[in-house]
C-alpha cells in the first residue's frame, strides 16, 4: 500500500507538472475514492501536500519577479481569516459524519468550478480584456481591493474544506478581477497565495489531529520528482489539448461527490 501511496503521488505530481493544473483536485479524490482514505483525513493530508509541492514553483516565480505582492496580501487578508473561521466551525461540529457530509458536498462543488475555470479559461480572459474599457468598469476598480479580500474569504472556506480551489478556480477569479495582469504574473500571484493558505488550512487541520504525516511523506516521495518530470515535458504539450482533457475529468468526479453528497 505504501508503494501504491508513492506511485499515486507521482501520477499527481507528473500531471500537475505538465499542466499546472490538479494538486488537489486530483489527490484528494484518489485518496477517498481510490484508497477509502476518510475525506477529513485526506482533505487535511491533501492541504500540507499541496502546499509543500507548489513551494518550488512559487521560489522560481518569486526569483523571476512574477508575482503580485500587494494582491497576495489582499487575498491572504480575506483568506487566512476565511480558513481559520471555516476550521473553528469544524471543531464545532458534533459528529464526524457531519464534517464528511460538508467535505464530501463542498469538494464535489469545489471540482465543478474549478472545471469551469479549466474549460472557459481563455473565454474568461478575453471576456475580462473587453470589460475593462466598459464605462463601468473604472467604477469598479475603486471596489477591487475590497472584492479581493472577499475572494480570499471564499477561497479560504472552500480550500479549508476541500483542499480544492486555490489553483485552477483562484486564477480564473484573478484573471476577471486583473485582466491587465500578464498570465505569468496571474498564475505566479495565486501560487504564492495557494502555498500560505494550503499550508495554514493543513496546519490548522495538524492540530485537529485529521494529517496522517505517514500517509503525507509516502504521497511527496512520489510528487516531487512527478512534478520535476512533467513541468520538463509540460513546454512541449499545447494547453488546448491539455485543459478540455483536464476539464472533463475534474468535471466528472466533481459531479460524482456532489450526486453522492
Amino acid at each position: 500500500m505504501e508503494i501504491a501511496y508513492s506511485f499515486a503521488g507521482l501520477v499527481v505530481g507528473f500531471i500537475v507538472g505538465l499542466t499546472g493544473i490538479g494538486g488537489g483536485a486530483l489527490m484528494t479524490p484518489i485518496l477517498i475514492v481510490g484508497f477509502g482514505i476518510p475525506p477529513v483525513m485526506a482533505v487535511s493530508t491533501d492541504l500540507l501536500y499541496a502546499s509543500v509541492t507548489k513551494c518550488g514553483g512559487m521560489i522560481s516565480y518569486a526569483r523571476k519577479k512574477m508575482v503580485e505582492w500587494k494582491i497576495v496580501l489582499l487575498l491572504l487578508t480575506g483568506s487566512i481569516p476565511g480558513s481559520l473561521l471555516t476550521l473553528h466551525y469544524l471543531r464545532g461540529l458534533g459528529g464526524l459524519e457531519q464534517i464528511e457530509h460538508l467535505m464530501n458536498l463542498t469538494l464535489g462543488v469545489s471540482l465543478v468550478l474549478t472545471s469551469v475555470a479549466v474549460f472557459f479559461r481563455s473565454q474568461i480572459r478575453e471576456r475580462a480584456m473587453a470589460w475593462q474599457h466598459h464605462p463601468l468598469a473604472n467604477h469598479g476598480r475603486r471596489w477591487r481591493p475590497y472584492i479581493t479580500i472577499a475572494t480570499g474569504i471564499l477561497l479560504g472556506g472552500l480550500v479549508t474544506l476541500s483542499s480544492v480551489g486555490a489553483g485552477a478556480l483562484g486564477t480564473a477569479l484573478l484573471i476577471v478581477l486583473y485582466p491587465r495582469l500578464t498570465m505569468p504574473a496571474i498564475v505566479g500571484t495565486d501560487l504564492v497565495h495557494a502555498v500560505v493558505l494550503t499550508g495554514i488550512a493543513g496546519t490548522g487541520h495538524l492540530q485537529m489531529g485529521n494529517v496522517n504525516l505517514e500517509l503525507l511523506a509516502y504521497l511527496l516521495a512520489g510528487s516531487l520528482p512527478g512534478v520535476f518530470v512533467g513541468s520538463h515535458l509540460g513546454t512541449r504539450l499545447s494547453p488546448r489539448v491539455m485543459q478540455p482533457i483536464m476539464g472533463s475529468v475534474l468535471l466528472a468526479i466533481g459531479l460524482r461527490f456532489v450526486l453522492a453528497g
